[in-house]
């Protein structure tokens, strides 16, 4: 294996329970975040993807100029997906005008699009086949769709009918227990069953943000979203600090 392929490999943490904890995390701030400065701060959703976006482009570009994996950096670029995929997701639904189910529908088929693309460039899409800088890159594209995409799912399923955020929550976290029971089952692909926990984990997370910021008379919780962002934000670094997200192929 050339020393590009034992960098890219080395830059992808090690998907443990500890992962999917951090990403619950990450994609609740990400809700937080992306909605703090375009309803807080009032940027709208164009402007706030715009900001997002140059700060998404400035991350990975960093992460993907280096050799070896840095928790930090890694996370912060999943961050920035994340805030990112809000402010696109609301974008789409609201400002384009095409709803939660034709922004939904636009999402999923981008994110297939990328899933295909991605195949067909490198032979796999699954993290653990990562061994280039080309199949590196398909992987943050594929996240920033899944993100966007997930952010779109938690708005129409919580907001449809006054469905709720809280029985959102409880959709997804049901999803992801199917997930997680079918992972014992040796048959199903380990890489579908990734890929579908890492989209199911993120309308938890919007719909986790919504609850704990959006206003009483709309169900949520109307904490600050500043306030909720911050918090969330030193949970993440608390798990980072204390929980292992060292890749064990680095050693």
């Amino acid at each position: 294996m050339d020393s590009e392929s034992t960098s890219a490999l080395r830059k992808v943490p090690e998907i443990t329970l500890a992962f999917w904890v951090i990403k619950i995390l990450a994609t609740t701030l990400g809700e937080t975040g992306g909605d703090a400065l375009s309803m807080t701060l009032d940027l709208g959703y164009a402007v706030s993807s715009l900001v997002f976006l140059a700060i998404f482009a400035v991350a990975v570009t960093v992460q993907l100029s280096t050799a070896a994996y840095n928790r930090f950096l890694y996370w912060g670029v999943i961050i920035a997906t994340t805030t990112l995929g809000t402010t696109l997701a609301d974008f789409a639904d609201r400002s384009m005008g095409i709803g939660y189910t034709g922004g939904s529908a636009l999402l999923l088929a981008l994110l297939l699009l990328s899933f295909y693309a991605w195949r067909r460039a490198t032979g796999s899409v699954a993290v653990d086949a990562i061994a280039s800088r080309k199949a590196e890159i398909f992987y943050w594209v594929t996240i920033l769709f899944s993100q966007t995409l997930g952010t779109a799912l938690g708005d129409w399923v919580a907001d449809t009918n006054d469905f709720g955020y809280e029985r959102g929550a409880m959709v997804f976290s049901a999803g992801l227990a199917v997930v997680a029971g079918l992972y014992l089952v040796p048959k199903v692909s380990r890489t579908a069953l990734f890929w579908a926990a890492f989209v199911l984990t993120r309308p938890l997370g919007a719909t986790l943000g919504d609850l704990i910021d959006k206003p009483v008379d709309h169900g949520g919780l109307a904490i600050g979203r500043f306030t909720a962002s911050e918090a969330l934000a030193a949970m993440m670094l608390a798990c980072l600090f204390l929980l292992p997200q060292q890749n064990k192929r680095a050693i």
